[in-house]
């Protein structure tokens, strides 16, 4: 059920229309092509979910990530918590309860589209609203399976991150202290952080590593989350090599944000053959998320999956297949 929110006027447009996509997802696809989990605990196969619902999204894909609505930039828009703007995240995490798909909440702590109005605030007042924003989506949404608790540390420090106890005594205190908060407000999920540029490079993975153990040793991340942007010219070897490194921390890893953009059917498809085997059949690697699918409706322009007319590209032809036939206790979308 959608949480109360207050409604500005734009934004009763908006829900009209994120509701009549809501109801052909829901009325129109044939519930045999509904991607359901199976039984056991195995990997999932997900996607994100952005402005567009895409009415055949159970037949592919059995995760759920906000592709930007649970961005904070998107959500606060004011220092007012009271006028902030929830009901496009509030009807993606609500279709993925009523399907029964894990729900990654996308992301917390950030340098990328967060407010404006929060660099013109005092350290203190930001660390106290930065609280309040944690707080706040962990009562909104508490069957969250999953949280993206610090996106991209390493390589995009959120700017406020000395009112959140800057590097401190172990050089990432402002990273413990928001997984200390989210570990309190979001008690049921796990706790992911996560990062880019890390499976094509050792010394990023081992920068990585350092600052996962930081978190493990005081029982505060759940989960290594790899994004898959810009893997297109990696080495699968090179790919393998740094799993195997993240896997030694004893944590599931989760490939996160994942696509190949390429034009060419054929040089899409011999990459995702290169590359996604290493992740499905990988043990560690407990669940992969792609970033978009559907062609026109995708951050970059070639990584589309299916084309604007319906039909599949042979690579989700492909990975269908490779799923079926290598379920690695997986939760395959029917």
């Amino acid at each position: 059920m959608i949480a109360k929110y207050q409604l500005r006027s734009a934004d009763k447009h908006f829900l009209f229309a994120v509701s009549a996509s809501l109801l052909v997802a829901f009325v129109f696809l044939p519930e045999t092509s509904r991607g359901q989990t199976a039984g056991g605990q195995g990997k999932f196969l997900g996607n994100v979910i952005g402005t567009y619902f895409p009415p055949d999204f159970g037949k592919y894909w059995n995760q759920v990530t906000p592709e930007n609505a649970g961005k904070w930039g998107k959500v606060g828009v004011s220092p007012d918590t009271n006028s902030w703007y929830w009901a496009h995240l509030d009807s993606i995490y609500d279709y993925a309860v009523k399907k029964g798909y894990p729900f990654k909440f996308h992301n917390l702590v950030w340098k990328q589209q967060q407010p404006q109005w929060l660099a013109s605030l005092k350290p203190a007042q930001q660390k106290k609203i930065v609280e309040s924003w944690i707080r706040l989506c962990g009562e909104r949404y508490p069957k969250s399976a999953m949280v993206d608790v610090v996106n991209e540390p390493i390589q995009k420090p959120a700017f406020y991150k000395n009112a959140l106890d800057g590097d401190g005594a172990t050089g990432w205190d402002w990273v413990i202290w928001s997984f200390q908060k989210a570990r309190q407000y979001f008690p049921n999920a796990k706790l992911l952080i996560n990062e880019y540029n890390i499976l094509k490079s050792k010394e990023n993975t081992n920068k990585y590593i350092h600052v996962i153990n930081l978190l493990k040793e005081r029982n505060l991340v759940d989960g290594v989350g790899c994004q898959g942007h810009w893997l297109e010219k990696a080495n699968v070897d090179t790919i393998k090599a740094n799993l195997r490194l993240l896997a030694a921390t004893g944590l599931p890893i989760y490939i996160s944000e994942y696509e190949v953009n390429e034009s060419n059917d054929t040089t899409q498809l011999v990459i995702y053959k290169e590359q996604f085997p290493a992740f499905w059949d990988d043990p560690a690697v407990k669940g992969i998320t792609l970033w978009g699918y559907v062609q026109g409706q995708i951050w970059r322009t070639d990584a589309y999956l299916v084309r604007s007319d319906g039909t599949e590209r042979p690579t989700l032809e492909w990975m269908r297949k490779y799923v079926s036939s290598h379920p690695a206790g997986a939760m395959q979308p029917k």
